[in-house]
């Protein structure tokens, strides 16, 4: 889009001056949408954003979500962890919706493409069992 790679949202008749978005941005948006989701247990960044995470050049809501700047808007690619039991296709399609419709609703950008790709089943261990029954 633009050499800083800022999402520069359309000039209305204000005259108030310009508004840009960064790709980060997008990325805490996004990561938060997901995360929303009943059945997501986590988004998994790769190796090098959990070391930017470490040294708090990344926020960790943005971990796990991809943003690639396009002409007409972005494409997103979301790394998730389910929780086991869940219909990880109707999951899926409930990530995809509620992303869109929040990035529509905060940013008007256009979303092209929500990609999730699941790279894990997260089980529950016997102690969150444990703490769930006393509750």
């Amino acid at each position: 889009m633009s050499e800083n790679h800022l999402i520069h949202m359309s000039e209305g008749k204000s005259d108030l001056g310009k508004v840009e978005i960064s790709p980060e941005v997008i990325e805490i948006i996004t990561g938060l949408a997901a995360s929303e989701v009943e059945g997501i247990a986590m988004l998994r960044g790769n190796f090098a954003s959990g070391v930017a995470e470490r040294l708090g050049r990344k926020s960790a809501h943005g971990k796990g979500v991809k943003v690639d700047l396009v002409n007409d808007g972005v494409k997103l690619d979301v790394y998730v962890i389910t929780n086991y039991g869940v219909s990880i296709p109707e999951v899926c399609h409930k990530v995809q919706e509620n992303i869109v419709q929040t990035l529509k609703n905060m940013t008007a950008i256009q979303v092209l493409t929500v990609d999730i790709h699941v790279v894990g089943v997260h089980f529950e261990t016997r102690n969150e069992q444990e703490a769930t029954k006393k509750n």
